[in-house]
């Protein structure tokens, strides 16, 4: 982390910068060159950026080229108050003022809205593809509750493209850097006669890959990706305007959705309470797997302990015997598969078997109308269908276990007779996973893939009258429907269902022979194993983990907002709306190692099928809302500025909730566990905001600044609980400051500069588990991990796991009476002397204890106090200094160009621990620019990320049941490239 003074010095640096450049404003107004204006539709009509009051940021494809932004991640570098990380399951986070996505589930939605060409996009691709052909990218910050409506509480991403125009030009470039870098744009527009035009664009990237992989030798996170935008317009008169745009976009690569892979090893503890613990199998048992330590640490780079899970515990299951009575085991007890393993402390190295696949389709298609009703009347008609597929898979852990099966060949049985099958388990230590292959070590896979489409429709009436009044009406309607998977393979998960279950417990005479088929006919309690292979899944085994998911979104609005020139200097903005919103989620729950007989369904697994996802009844929720904004802007004359605004806003903004995914499908006759809430809460904020905007120095200088509060109201945040996505909601405050600056003082030189300020605070009273820390330093409660089929840890009284350790029991026996603590475990049922259970020896240890009436939160944990914490990836400092000096000579222009960025400490969780906190990072980025105007002629080289920094953005902490290891995400690294462009 930055030091304090290093900080400041930063700060100071940035702030001296904006006074230089209102101090000497004035000196250069002889030879000023004007800040060129840049047209904006912040509010859906075409108005100069320094007209709108409203806190709007706008990119013009020349300043992107400038600035090397090259895509929606980018943008941070632009635009105050503004983060950027990618997120778990192929979701990203761009977060304006605070204010981001920090619910993940399939049915929550962004809270920053995306639009292309002002059409929403629930789900999108615009931060994953680069940009191609743009006009100009317009981010609008704040809550936009009137025109652009549902789920833009923190604010608008709206990228505009080039549209047709009437005559005839081109464009070609071509790219080559380090990584192998090559890359390709090109457009031709084509007037047709006096009423068509057609405008034709592309691009594609190729890349090798930033990260190593030194288990198989390969570079993966590479790039291979292309986008195509065709454009039509008809413009048969003076009246009458239309297009069509249809743009695609496909990625087919090893890209990583999430980064290394951290983790503090948590070994486990030696005693409790004072009770050694000796056995190395019930020491694993009680440990998490990772321990809440900083992600800078050197410990950060270790390994998760994998002797605490379950599937590892369970598959030590007794193959036999060698001719000498030595026991073998399937997995030897007490195991740890990642015992002595370390990481690199180089984040852009893993370790896996498994390299990851990135294939990406999107297609956008919009039509746009608009008919001139009169000179001043005008309706517009905005139709839209969007289609994205989606497919990725890489290791779950990015580092690789070692071998742990044991040879289950030329064993004997209890009697000393050969055990003879025409199959065993694992011939040789190596066992054949369906899905993810031979290998003798613990493999674990994710896959996620979703199917998503959505249909838009809007219409606007709008006024550009002369007078003091005019106004803009609309309605819109949006349908989408989505479908997302997301899987986790383990060949212990396979293992376990076709030599445990199907052999061991239900037939314990077939241990060593063909395992009877899994059919709906079976007698026995089966577990179905899906025999098809990634490429081709048939999605209906549960020897895997699945989270299914099926959302359908219909929303309509109608909004209004009025215009009133109350004097010359003083105008009143008034708008509202009012949102229906109607979500159906179809739940399937999850059936990982869930079994089923004809006679007793789920009597030993606690599950009622033994093959798909049964759906449970559909949640279907429903709200409705009134937003809008209410201004009040003022134009004086002043004899400082040429131009100036100063306005005072209050807006209200909504995000509809959702459906949280559901859990496990467990029979509570088998396996009790801690409910959870099924669904979360919509969000709501009152936003108060004062601003000014001036021109000054004769157009040479720019300066705008403006100040906000937020009173939200629950808001969103997600992490994984019972392997699923729990969103959470919690009230929160947050005000801030906001500077951006422009100054041209002549036109060699060129200067641009923003500065954040945000201070984020967690309402009185708010808590939530830290499943990082259940127990909040508590000694009399002490964390337990439960049966496999539960997903989650526990917390039981310290003196009943004492009661257990004390009795030194074998440890298989230890383990069950700790599990069951839980809520229930296979065969030992609970502590609780009302639940029945197949051999309920909690007797033996002489208490009672129901975790469901008599632990906090049903067992779940503590709640952790939130009051006064910070909201998630939410840096208190942003800061962007950019500047540029152009050398004129003859027909060329030579331009050298840097920009600097800074991104201040923040947190990856509401917790704000060590484990959460977030380093400073900056970045610096140049470039030189060779252009001979004339004849459309540029040669560029730059470097992005120019000191290859790898700073942390963001974390991501996974499932209990995976020991609670960290995914983190960081920046690309240095990159170096070289182009020539040619426009005609």
């Amino acid at each position: 982390m930055a030091s304090k003074p290093c900080v400041r010095a930063r700060l100071a640096v940035t702030a001296s910068i904006f006074a230089l450049a209102a101090g000497a404003g004035q000196a250069f107004a002889q030879e000023a060159t004007q800040v060129e204006d840049v047209i904006v539709t912040a509010q859906k009509r075409e108005e100069s950026i320094q007209q709108v009051p409203i806190a709007v940021s706008a990119l013009s494809s020349e300043a992107l080229n400038e600035m090397k932004i090259e895509g929606g991640s980018e943008l941070v570098r632009a635009v105050p108050n503004v983060s950027f990380s990618k997120a778990n399951f192929s979701m990203y986070n761009f977060s304006i003022r605070g204010v981001g996505t920090k619910a993940i589930s399939a049915s929550s939605d962004p809270a920053v809205a995306v639009s292309f060409n002002s059409t929403p996009l629930i789900r999108n691709r615009l931060f994953e593809q680069e940009y191609l052909d743009v006009q100009r990218v317009e981010v609008l910050r704040g809550p936009q509750g009137t025109l652009y409506g549902r789920n833009a509480t923190g604010g608008v991403v709206n990228m505009i493209p080039n549209l047709p125009s009437h005559k005839f030009e081109g464009f070609i470039k071509g790219e080559a850097g380090n990584y192998d870098s090559r890359r390709m744009q090109g457009l031709v527009n084509v007037p047709l006669g006096e009423a068509f035009a057609v405008r034709l664009a592309g691009s594609m990237t190729k890349r090798d890959g930033f990260d190593y992989n030194s288990f198989n030798d390969t570079h993966v996170n590479d790039r291979d990706l292309w986008s195509t935008r065709l454009s039509l317009a008809f413009e048969p008169n003076d009246r009458f305007r239309s297009n069509l745009i249809w743009e695609h976009f496909e990625e087919d690569d090893q890209r990583s959705r999430t980064g290394k892979q951290l983790c503090t090893t948590d070994p486990g503890p030696t005693s409790i309470g004072g009770v050694a613990i000796t056995s190395q199998v019930v020491r694993n048992r009680l440990s998490q797997g990772c321990l809440p330590g900083s992600l800078y640490s050197d410990a950060a780079y270790g390994v998760p302990n994998g002797g605490a899970f379950a599937h590892v515990f369970l598959a030590s299951m007794n193959y036999g015997y060698t001719a000498d009575r030595q026991a073998v085991y399937a997995v030897n007890p007490g195991v740890n598969p990642y015992a002595g393993l370390t990481q690199s402390r180089d984040l852009r190295e893993i370790a896996t078997s498994y390299d990851p696949i990135f294939r990406v389709k999107n297609d956008v298609y919009q039509f746009n109308m608009e008919f001139d009703l009169s000179d001043n009347l005008k309706l517009i008609s905005q139709t839209a269908y969007a289609k994205d597929d989606y497919y990725s898979s890489q290791d779950y852990n990015r580092f690789v276990s070692n071998p742990i099966f044991n040879s289950s060949e030329g064993l004997y049985d209890v009697l000393g007779r050969p055990i003879v099958a025409p199959t065993t388990p694992t011939p040789g230590g190596y066992y054949n996973d369906p899905q993810l292959g031979r290998s003798n070590r613990m493999l674990s896979v994710d896959l996620s893939r979703s199917d998503n489409r959505q249909w838009t429709q809007e219409l606007r009436l709008q006024s550009s009258y002369e007078g003091r009044f005019n106004f803009s009406l609309g309605a819109n309607y949006i349908d989408f429907k989505s479908n997302d998977d997301y899987f986790v393979f383990n060949n212990l998960f396979s293992f376990l269902a076709e030599y445990y279950y199907n052999v061991v417990i239900g037939a314990p005479s077939n241990l060593g022979r063909q395992t009877q088929p899994c059919t709906p006919a079976t007698t026995k309690e089966c577990i179905y194993v899906d025999p098809t292979s990634l490429d081709n899944l048939a999605g209906d085994g549960h020897n895997y983990f699945r989270s299914k998911n099926q959302i359908h979104t219909r929303s309509w609005g109608v909004f209004g907002e009025a215009y009133f020139d109350l004097t010359p200097e003083w105008r009143l903005t008034a708008g509202l709306r009012y949102t229906d919103d109607r979500k159906v989620s179809t739940p399937y729950p999850s059936q990982l190692l869930l079994g089923a007989d004809r006679g007793n369904p789920g009597q030993l697994s606690g599950g009622y099928v033994s093959r798909d996802y049964p759906a449970l009844p559909d949640i279907d929720q429903q709200w409705d809302a009134v937003t809008g904004r209410l201004v009040v802007d003022w134009k004086p004359q002043l004899s400082f500025t040429q131009d100036t605004l100063v306005y005072a806003s209050f807006s209200r903004g909504y995000k509809g909730g959702g459906a949280n995914p559901p859990r496990v499908d467990i029979n509570p006759a088998v396996i009790q566990y801690q409910p959870l809430a099924q669904t979360f809460d919509p969000e709501y904020v009152n936003a108060f905001e004062i601003g000014t905007k001036n021109t000054l120095a004769g157009g040479a200088l720019r300066l705008n600044a403006t100040a906000f509060y937020y009173d939200y109201k629950d808001y969103q945040v997600s992490q994984i609980v019972d392997r699923i996505s729990l969103n959470e909601n919690f009230d929160s405050r947050t005000w801030g400051l906001e500077l951006e600056t422009i100054w041209r003082p002549n036109r060699n030189f060129r200067m641009d500069a923003n500065l954040g300020y945000l201070n984020t605070r967690i309402d009185d009273g708010e808590g939530s588990i830290d499943v990082m820390n259940r127990t909040q330093g508590n000694a009399d409660w002490t964390v337990l991990r439960p049966w496999l089929q539960v997903p989650s840890n526990c917390v039981a009284p310290t003196r009943h796991v004492q009661t257990i350790l004390q009795r030194n029991l074998p440890a298989d026996t230890t383990v069950a009476a700790l599990q069951a603590l839980c809520g229930g475990s296979l065969r030992t049922g609970t502590f609780n002397p009302n639940f029945t259970s197949n051999l309920p020896f909690w007797r033996i240890y002489g208490f009672t204890y129901d975790p469901l009436t008599e632990a906090p939160n049903g067992g779940r944990g503590f709640n952790a106090d939130l009051s006064g914490n910070e909201l998630p990836n939410a840096p208190n400092w942003t800061a962007n200094v950019g500047a540029q000096y152009t050398f004129f000579k003859d027909d060329w222009e030579l331009t050298l160009r840097g920009d600097y960025y800074y991104q201040g400490s923040s947190y990856a969780r509401v917790y704000n621990t060590t484990y959460d906190r977030l380093k400073a990072w900056d970045n610096v980025n140049v470039s030189v620019t060779l252009e001979k105007p004339a004849d459309g002629l540029i040669f560029q080289a730059y470097v992005k990320n120019l000191f290859d920094k790898t700073p942390i953005t963001d974390s991501f902490t996974n499932s209990d049941d995976t020991g609670l290891t960290a995914n983190v995400f960081t920046l690309d690294p240095r990159l170096i490239a070289v182009s020539v462009s040619k426009r005609f």
